[in-house]
């Protein structure tokens, strides 16, 4: 594969750092840069970066779960040719070339720091500490290459200052990729202590579907366990405090949660009343870590600028998928609805982006792994199924960009009972195939005609030379990634595929 021409400016100074900043579940809604119409937060260290770089307003992910989005992102491969297909009883083969390790074989000395919830030990870094599993938001135990550490604090400044220290411990003689990956803001959303109040009460607007019937809809639509009306635990609710809390963090945080939840309890809410209940406290969990990773991105970006290095260094900053605020009831992600579909993708490298740029292709997180590669003129192996994002980053868009992108969600039936699908995604239009023991449906998803996707239009006659047309291209990149083949039986999980 050719490597892209770069600009005469970055071509004639030495390799650049790579700082990648990828987050848990952070979705575009949060951000205030994408400019969502319920302005829920403003994130101005977030804002900063987009305003000296170019924000991505369609980069999709290929399988909206955690592990199998890092597995994409590390391979440049869809979860069918990396071997990561679900949460549940997967294990990264870290014996397969990951751009890492590539980079690494070319100088560059590599640390990975934070979240990483792909089971094996990571490999192709020359430092790394990461949170077992999901990790802990208070008080985090980390793993490193020695054993097991133990952090005092709140999880995403425990990431952030470590992946500062790093930065100031580095070997300077080299240029470097350094994976800062947060916890946060994925489930059970525990803000920091500081943080608790932020929104001062404020009642949050609430998606206009947060009380979807799914009317007209595929059975795999409506039958699931992830709406706020059915599957919102005391933990999610803090009606009791997060794991690794201590005696004295819990003064404080029963200071605030203690008699809003004695409230609560008194007024007992039911129906959609309990519904708008759970939705307001999660918006303020949920936002409030958002916040928090708002700080953190701050701190990166000011210890760049500390180091004299900011202008040598590209930085992204970026998520594993979207996730549902409320939307169609929902919160978690796993579909192929926008807001699940769709993560942030925001990326500053001085002298090739255009600051305050955007662009609208579609890119995806299997292009990373390209892209990297190309940034740092290493090759990219023959088998990686993404580009590199160069031409885009420069303020091109080649001709021959995708304008289609396949889609596979495997994981079922645990958790939240999301069937398996696949699908096209155009910039208008979702075909979408859900497959399992007690379903077999097709919908077309017509973001334009229905921005809120809560209609199928695959039976209107009006839309068969679409269907059509996007059955064959969805036939088209099955056949081109090599995903034929029926997915084994082990891809849905460590449970029965027929168990309900």
């Amino acid at each position: 594969m050719a490597l892209v021409a770069l600009s005469p400016t970055v071509a004639a100074a030495r390799e650049p750092n790579i700082l990648l900043i990828f987050c848990d579940d952070l979705t575009c809604q949060a951000l205030s840069c994408y400019g969502d119409g319920r302005r829920l937060l403003d994130t101005p260290s977030i804002d900063r970066l987009a305003k000296e770089g170019m924000r991505f307003d369609r980069c999709l992910v290929t399988n909206s779960i955690c592990g199998p989005s890092r597995a994409t992102i590390l391979t440049g491969k869809y979860s069918h040719a990396n071997g990561f297909y679900n949460n549940s009883n997967c294990r990264f083969d870290g014996a397969q070339t990951t751009f890492p390790k590539l980079l690494q074989d070319a100088g560059y000395q590599t640390a990975l720091i934070g979240k990483w919830h792909l089971v094996s030990e990571p490999t192709g870094f020359d430092h790394w500490e990461i949170l077992p599993g999901q990790g802990i938001y208070y008080n985090p135990p980390m793993l490193t290459a020695a054993g097991k550490t133990q952090h005092r604090g709140y999880v995403t400044d425990v990431i952030t200052d470590l992946s500062i220290a790093w930065l100031a411990n580095r070997d300077r003689t080299k240029p470097f990729l350094l994976m800062s990956q947060h916890k946060a803001p994925h489930r059970e959303w525990s803000p920091p202590l500081r943080h608790l109040g932020w929104d001062g009460d404020r009642v949050h607007p609430e998606p206009a579907t947060l009380f979807d019937d799914y009317a007209g809809r595929s059975r795999a639509v409506s039958d699931h366990d992830m709406g706020l009306d059915r599957t919102f635990t005391e933990l999610d609710a803090k009606l009791r405090p997060p794991p690794g809390i201590t005696a004295e963090e819990l003064v404080t945080w029963n200071a605030y949660y203690a008699p809003r939840n004695d409230a609560f309890r008194a007024a007992r809410p039911s129906g959609r009343d309990l519904v708008r209940w759970r939705y307001q406290r999660y918006m303020h969990d949920y936002l409030a870590c958002v916040k928090a990773v708002d700080d953190a991105v701050g701190r990166m970006l000011d210890s760049l600028e500390a180091e004299g290095i900011a202008d040598e260094t590209v930085v992204i900053l970026s998520s594993d998928q979207g996730f549902f605020l409320g939307e169609h009831g929902w919160f978690d992600k796993r579909w192929i609805f926008e807001e699940s579909l769709r993560t942030p993708l925001i990326v500053r490298w001085p002298g090739l982006t255009e600051p305050g740029s955007s662009c609208a292709r579609i890119v995806s997180l299997v292009d990373f792994a390209p892209t990297f590669l190309a940034l740092a003129r290493v090759p990219v192996p023959e088998g990686m199924q993404g580009r590199a994002l160069q031409p885009l980053l420069a303020g091109h868009s080649p001709d021959d960009w995708r304008t289609s992108l396949y889609y596979h969600y495997y994981e079922y039936p645990v958790p939240h009972r999301v069937r398996p699908h696949r699908g096209v995604v155009t910039d208008r239009y979702k075909l979408v195939h859900y497959y399992g023991p007690d379903v077999d449906d097709w919908e077309l998803l017509d973001r334009e005609a229905d921005p809120l996707e809560t209609r199928s239009f695959h039976d209107d006659p009006a839309y068969a030379d679409r269907l059509r047309d996007l059955r064959a291209e969805l036939d088209r990149l099955r056949h081109d990634l090599g995903d034929t083949a029926d997915p084994p039986r082990a891809a849905f999980g460590d449970k029965p595929f027929t168990e309900r």
